[in-house]
């Protein structure tokens, strides 16, 4: 693929697939949810090789290592190349997950929840919290 010399961090990160778009990229960038080392950058910060980013969008954050300058937004199997997610485990929304409760839904169109089914639900979530009080 090709490759430069210079690359902002919006495009970058657009590009990488981090991002559906280079505006949401830049948005990020502005709000603060794109650090380099502890502190805020700007959507016209020029990346480096080694360098490694902290990206928060929305309850996840990936921390990515940049291996390699991708200049335009290729398919997701090549943008992979060019960056390493080094994420803690925990802190995957997989991982995440494991610990949270289900969650109990009702069918769409079948109104308010009757005295009946409250009580059930009720009687549900209680043995939830018990079996998972009891697991710790």
């Amino acid at each position: 693929m090709a490759e430069k010399e210079k690359l902002r961090i919006d495009k970058y990160l657009w590009s990488i697939r981090l991002f559906k778009t280079r505006t949401l990229a830049s948005d990020a960038c502005k709000a603060g949810r794109v650090k380099l080392n502890g502190s805020n950058i700007k959507p016209s910060h020029e990346v480096k090789l080694g360098e490694v980013y902290q990206v928060s969008k929305g309850p996840d954050r990936k921390i990515v290592k940049v291996t390699g300058l991708l200049e335009s937004r290729t398919d997701a199997k090549t943008a992979v190349g060019f960056y390493a997610d080094i994420t803690p485990v925990e802190q995957t929304p997989a991982f995440k997950s494991m610990f949270h409760a289900p969650m109990l839904k009702r069918d769409r169109g079948t109104g308010r929840p009757t005295k009946r089914d409250r009580r059930e639900i009720d009687d549900l979530k209680d043995d939830l919290m018990e079996n998972k009080a009891e697991e710790n």
